[in-house]
């Protein structure tokens, strides 16, 4: 089995999850794809489409909640919504680096890849 460099992994790992931190731009998806394409480390991959299905599935909850604003109840929920988009890929970030060999799972997300 071939061995990866940790500092690589750990660099990688969070470039993917801070991505998300560029939310509706091209970077956010961009990255994630281009790291995933290119890398060939396990983890990294795993993180990267983890930090792809975190993005199309905030995507998938923003898109509900403004539907929601109509009715009222869409407006705290994207409130929170905002709040968590900042909270989970900070603690995401942080996850990987301080444990490189384990992949970062995000809660509350629909896994498509």
């Amino acid at each position: 089995m071939k061995q990866y460099d940790t500092d690589t992994r750990k660099i990688l790992s969070a470039l993917c999850h801070a991505a998300s931190l560029f939310s509706w731009t091209i970077v956010s998806l961009g990255l994630p794809i281009a790291i995933l394409i290119l890398s060939e480390d396990t983890i990294v991959k795993k993180n990267a489409k983890e930090a792809l299905n975190y993005q199309i599935t905030f995507f998938l909850y923003a898109l509900v909640c403004v539907v929601l604003i109509f009715a009222v109840i869409g407006i705290p929920l994207l409130f929170a919504l905002i709040i968590l988009s900042l909270i989970l890929p900070i603690i995401a970030i942080v996850r990987v680096a301080s444990d490189p060999d384990v992949p970062y799972r995000y809660p509350f997300i629909c896994r498509l890849f």
